[in-house]
């Protein structure tokens, strides 16, 4: 493909909790946890760095870091959400551990490997974040809830200066929970974070606030993305915002399996207002552009879903990762599609139950493909009135058993 789709990554590659970065080269960095697929657990004890010229292809730099050199976090079994920055040649990568210690490695490239320094003394609780400001002075944010922190780091990058620790946002004035983010955007301080205004306090939402000082007197200004809908059992997000030639974009994550847990990174290119606001973007298929309709487009890329649909690993699938679990009345949402004239719906299912999937094209009715029970993969088709344009699809399921949906598409 020549244009990105969510996820980003590989299908059976899992990274959450990105930071993005754009380098001296010009190439865009992603920094983040790394899960295993279908583990019931948060992240494993390694992280990869992953980079690209074009936000399409993406290279696997393999291993930058291991749990296994930080000697001084015995005990814990899992690296939690980091990020990197850069200071006269050197790439400091902040990571963090269970039980709620932050240490900092350095490199000589951005892709590391990195070698241990050791724990940041006057630092507890996850979710390091490092903001360098236009004078050279650099900030390090951290913790979450109440817990939040902010302080300045000395010119060595690997320790801070604890006169400076502050709170810089609140949960009665934020909703924050974890995930702090800063980048400066027209003289102002945007601090991007994990938000729980929504759905009773689940923590879907990559909010944010802004302020004319890094450390303080930050001013909430609302969601930019929320991941609810991605999977039945959804809870978490976090991510960043980072521009990359001339166009800024989100990365947050998506849960996966009918769990918390095997997410992978996702994007949607924003728009900063001239007042200086961010208008909230939905999740996409096509990462905020239009798929092409006659293209096969595989099941697992969907924006969202109700009911007890969900993306999981499938060895039958012709992709490995199939939509299961469907059930009747569970829908399906894909956004974008682009359409040239396409007067058949086809979709390749299974199902242990005989179903009926309805074909809905921005909330109306287009038409329907049904079946008894098959047991195996099998394409199904029917004709639809002409579709021109971009939209969004929905498929609504009606029937009896479970059914699991391998992909979609149309042609004439």
């Amino acid at each position: 493909m020549n244009y990105p789709v969510n996820p980003i990554l590989p299908i059976g590659t899992f990274i959450p909790d990105v930071e993005a970065h754009v380098w001296e080269d010009g190439r865009i960095y992603l920094y983040g946890s790394m899960d295993i697929g279908g583990r019931m657990d948060y992240c494993s004890d390694v992280y990869h760095v992953y980079s690209s010229d074009d936000m399409v292809n993406w290279i696997d730099h393999g291993v930058s870091f291991s749990l296994s050199q930080a000697e001084w976090a015995k005990g814990n079994t899992a690296l939690y959400a980091p990020d990197c920055a850069y200071r006269n040649g050197k790439y400091y990568l902040y990571y963090c551990v269970q039980d709620g210690r932050c240490g900092v490695a350095v490199s000589d490239t951005p892709t590391g490997p990195f070698t241990d320094v050791g724990p940041i003394e006057h630092l507890t609780m996850i979710d390091p974040a490092v903001f360098i400001d236009d004078d050279g002075q650099a900030y390090i944010y951290w913790g979450q809830f109440d817990g939040v922190r902010a302080a300045k780091l000395r010119e060595n990058m690997t320790e801070i200066d604890p006169d400076t620790i502050t709170q810089p946002l609140s949960v009665a004035e934020h909703e924050f929970h974890e995930g702090a983010s800063v980048k400066k955007i027209g003289g102002k301080y945007y601090f991007v974070y994990t938000d729980t205004h929504r759905h009773c306090g689940r923590a879907t939402s990559i909010g944010y606030a802004v302020s004319d000082n890094p450390m303080s007197g930050f001013e909430y200004k609302g969601v930019i993305v929320d991941n609810f809908g991605c999977d039945p059992m959804t809870w978490n997000n976090h991510g960043s915002i980072q521009c990359y030639k001339g166009q800024w974009y989100v990365f947050y994550h998506r849960s996966t399996h009918g769990s918390i847990y095997s997410r992978h990174v996702c994007i949607e290119p924003i728009d900063i207002f001239p007042d200086g606001t961010i208008r909230e973007v939905k999740m996409t298929t096509s990462c905020g552009t239009a798929f092409p309709a006659y293209s096969s487009l595989e099941a697992f890329r969907a924006a969202e879903m109700s009911g007890k649909a969900r993306i999981a690993g499938d060895s039958e699938s012709e992709y490995g990762f199939s939509l299961s679990g469907i059930e009747s009345g569970d829908t399906v949402t894909y956004r974008y599609l682009e359409f040239f004239g396409e007067t058949v719906f086809s979709a390749v299912l299974k199902t242990d139950g005989g179903m009926r999937a309805e074909l809905y094209i921005d909330g109306w009715y287009a038409g329907c493909v049904s079946t008894d029970p098959i047991h195996n993969y099998t394409g199904l088709s029917a004709d639809v009135s002409p579709i021109t344009g971009t939209h969004e699809i929905t498929l609504k399921f009606f029937g009896e058993g479970v059914a699991s949906l391998d992909s979609i598409s149309f042609g004439k």
